[in-house]
């Protein structure tokens, strides 16, 4: 029985520019701590061999902190062995980094430079395929073919990118075969790039981002232990948990009748679970004005809960009767304010942008004028 743990796109350094505040740099340190929860998952299943598929830098020129820290955790967890693959955000072209890699990497990391195999134990060999540029513009994985490798022994494959579809149409020339376990005789085709866990066959799999970075999974992160027990054998494949955030898209369909916010804390996590939780609120259907104005009030309260709250409500309509305008003000300059903003909110010749701003507008000069009122 050969056992190993497969993982890919660490993404080790990642900036998320796009969020503001110290959540960049905690989702930060949760990809470098995916090295300790990797090799602790090692420990806990008889495996000394970590494959990372590809894409363990976010960049072709990490920081220099980012990179030795990295290396640093590896080593601390020696015997664990780790395998580096450079993939199409850390690839060859970056001669740079693989040099100094190749300088400081402990005796216990492997860089899986070359397309060359490398013997993981007397009866496995390793097949890599290196990324020599972001686009290398031919499948990479085809020299695994004509490998040879001793009788008998484990062929694993490790590669990085897109497996090719099936249209009429085809598709361009650096995507990955996706039958290339049957064509190279592979025991196991490791693959990263593909941010969720994927099984193409049984042979082959994407073994997803350890931690998330994106809404578009609605899968924790997580690698894969890979047990192979001989050549005739299927692999056994089992998932990891390995997340410490998780990044949540979460719908919520409301009809004139619904109470909105008995609806939205139903649907909310636990408290407990917030402060780690990136949720995507999708909000849609119908609302009244004065339901639309407490929902939008009960995210904002709750928000600082978690890691992160983006509300997406474009789908949602606003019905609005003149009693709710009449809870604005019944004349005046702040009664023409809320007419104005209610004919832009329906206004279809308006982009979806303008209605919406004029949505949100509206619903902030209601609940202002209810707290006046108050």
């Amino acid at each position: 029985m050969f056992r190993f743990i497969h993982s890919s796109d660490l993404h080790l350094g990642k900036r998320f520019g796009s969020f503001s505040g110290d959540l960049p740099g905690r989702l930060r340190e949760a990809r470098h701590g995916v090295i300790g929860r990797l090799a602790q998952h090692a420990r806990d299943h008889g495996a000394d061999t970590i494959l990372l598929a590809g894409d363990t830098f976010d960049t072709e020129t990490p920081a220099p902190d980012i990179r030795r820290q990295a290396l640093a955790a590896m080593r601390d967890h020696a015997p664990i062995r780790w395998v580096i693959l450079p993939g199409n955000h850390d690839s060859l072209q970056a001669t740079q980094l693989w040099s100094t890699l190749k300088a400081e990497a402990p005796a216990n990391v492997v860089l899986a430079s070359e397309p060359a195999a490398i013997h993981l134990s007397a009866g496995a060999v390793l097949l890599p395929a290196p990324c020599t540029t972001r686009r290398p513009g031919r499948d990479m994985s085809a020299w695994m073919d004509g490998a040879a490798t001793p009788e008998g022994a484990l062929r694993i494959g490790l590669a990085h990118g897109a497996i090719r579809d099936f249209s009429e149409e085809g598709a361009s020339s650096d995507v990955i075969a996706p039958d290339r376990a049957a064509r190279a005789g592979l025991d196991y085709l490791a693959l990263g790039d593909w941010h969720g866990p994927l099984a193409v066959d049984p042979r082959t799999r994407y073994s997803g981002a350890p931690e998330p970075d994106r809404f578009k999974h609605q899968r924790p992160g997580e690698a894969l232990l890979v047990s192979i027990a001989g050549r005739s054998a299927l692999p056994e494949v089992t998932s990891l948990a390995t997340a410490s955030f998780d990044w949540q898209t979460r719908e919520l369909h409301l009809l004139d009748s619904d109470d909105p916010l008995q609806a939205l804390d139903a649907l909310l996590p636990e408290s407990r679970q917030r402060r780690q939780t990136l949720l995507r609120l999708v909000v849609t259907g119908r609302s009244r004005l004065p339901s639309r104005t407490a929902m939008l009030e009960a995210v904002a309260l709750a928000a600082p809960d978690f890691a992160v709250i983006e509300l997406d409500d474009a789908g949602l309509a606003m019905d609005c009767e003149a009693g709710d305008l009449d809870l604005i003000d019944r004349a005046g300059a702040l009664r023409e304010a809320a007419e104005a903003l209610l004919a832009e909110a329906g206004d279809d010749g308006l982009s979806a942008g303008e209605r919406e701003i004029a949505r949100a507008a509206l619903a902030r000069l209601f609940s202002y004028a209810q707290a006046v009122a108050s």
